[in-house]
């Protein structure tokens, strides 16, 4: 896939990293709804696959959740560059979507924690702060189950994905275990 990227696009891209950042209430992974309805279907900067497999190849790795908007960024570099076959230059775009896509999704919301963090523990016995704080935990919920349901589409069609589904949640629910066991149940029985 080979793109032609102009200033503005790239401004584009991290303006709207940047207004998804200010919603990632729960994480950025509970954006990704919104990044494939932008990334893939309106501005086809990525394909199906490459959203895809960002999301797949970061939640596999070690480290932090946020890593596949850095792969998302990488792939929207390399398309902007003219894709892997073109070499050392499409790297040095890749580098450049990774760099604007990280600080799209991670400058706005970092400095609105550090801010609301230190107003939140100054007034940490107001009504309203432990409203808020308790108000906030549906919401997520909800963004989550939209990821999930997005991640599942090419799945959907099998019974056998939403019986694991469910499963999942009901044991997410009902249990204190570590949610990696059944991300391990779902690789072994993947």
């Amino acid at each position: 896939m080979s793109l032609n990227f102009s200033a503005g696009d790239w401004l584009t891209l991290f303006s709207h990293f940047a207004s998804l950042s200010l919603l990632a209430v729960g994480g950025a992974i509970t954006t990704v709804p919104d990044m494939h309805r932008y990334l893939v279907s309106d501005r086809q900067w990525l394909t199906e696959t490459q959203f895809t497999s960002s999301i797949a190849m970061a939640q596999a790795a070690p480290g932090p959740n946020v890593l596949f908007v850095a792969l998302m960024g990488w792939n929207v570099g390399v398309n902007a560059g003219g894709g892997l076959a073109a070499g050392p230059a499409a790297w040095g775009w890749a580098l450049l979507g990774v760099c604007i896509s990280m600080l799209g999704i991670l400058l706005p919301s970092t400095t609105l924690t550090f801010l609301a963090a230190r107003w939140g523990h100054q007034n940490r016995d107001r009504r309203s702060v432990r409203a808020f704080k308790s108000g906030m935990a549906p919401l997520t919920v909800g963004m989550l189950l939209a990821t999930g349901w997005v991640l599942t589409e090419p799945l959907r069609g099998y019974p056998a994905t939403a019986l694991l589904v469910a499963v999942a949640v009901v044991f997410m629910l009902y249990t204190w275990l570590s949610p990696l066991w059944p991300i391990a149940i779902g690789a072994v029985v993947g």
